[in-house]
């Protein structure tokens, strides 16, 4: 996910997504160690996104530290 679509997100909206690429890449992580994935990049790709997401978040409970 591009951090420019991250950064349009409501926060409610960031947590979902949070909780849904979490899940999505325990399942990517399970079925590779099954059998080799097509693409082991998108283990990469879903990690990156968490961590983007994460980014967003932080930045957003920063923020609103200073705002107070």
């Amino acid at each position: 996910m591009k951090q420019e679509v991250i950064k349009e997100l409501s926060t409610a909206d960031l947590l979902e997504r949070l909780e849904e690429e979490r899940k999505q890449l325990v399942r990517l992580k399970l079925n590779h160690a099954v059998s080799p994935l097509e693409n082991p990049n998108k283990i990469k790709e879903y990690r990156r996104g968490i961590a983007r997401i994460i980014t967003e978040l932080r930045r957003r409970e920063l923020s609103q530290a200073d705002n107070k």
